[in-house]
């Protein structure tokens, strides 16, 4: 049954990249620079000259940045580099800045 009425949808969609999120070491003065390294190749799949080079601005800028991720996946390194630190009794902190 026709009712004569006529509807137009606008069926275009305005999408957005979702936001990048920046995650950070920070330094503190108890975890050891090998310790960092081994985070940072490890959690961050940082080669050894990458990994040195994060740790040496962490040691010198009080933090230095590991990657930009999705919030989920930065949220879960964040995750991964405070189990692995509880673990080895070091208190070394990472946190997750939007770009």
């Amino acid at each position: 049954m026709a009712t004569g009425i006529k509807c137009e949808l606008n069926t275009t969609l305005e999408t957005e990249q979702p936001k990048k999120y920046k995650v950070i070491l920070l330094n503190d003065n108890y975890s050891t620079v090998e310790f960092v390294i081994e985070i940072l190749m490890k959690i961050f799949k940082k080669n050894i000259d990458e990994a040195t080079e994060i740790t040496m601005s962490v040691h010198e800028n009080g933090r230095g940045i590991c990657g930009v991720y999705s919030y989920e996946i930065a949220q879960t390194k964040i995750a991964e580099v405070r189990s692995n630190a509880r673990r080895a009794e070091f208190p070394l902190k990472a946190i997750a800045e939007a770009e």
